[in-house]
């Protein structure tokens, strides 16, 4: 085994790990942006439309971090 396989292994490794890493924080700002809107309804039931459709925005835009974390994978994948 050469040192360019070793490099190779340890950079598609380390990408994996990486993209585990990446996916915690989307998970987790998901959770807060739901358990917010629960919240809010129960505060505010009049106003549960409205809060139902920031927090579908919320998610779309919480979850893109997630779209970028495997992106970012595979380019260093690579």
């Amino acid at each position: 085994m050469d040192a360019t396989t070793v490099l190779a292994e340890l950079s598609g490794n380390v990408a994996t790990m990486g993209y585990g890493l990446a996916a915690i924080g989307p998970a987790i700002g998901v959770g807060i942006v739901v358990g917010k809107t629960i919240e809010g309804v129960a505060r505010q039931p009049e106003l549960a439309g409205r809060l139902q459709v920031l927090m579908w925005i919320g998610i779309a835009f919480t979850e893109a971090l997630a779209f970028i974390g495997i992106a970012t994978y595979f380019i260093f994948t690579t």
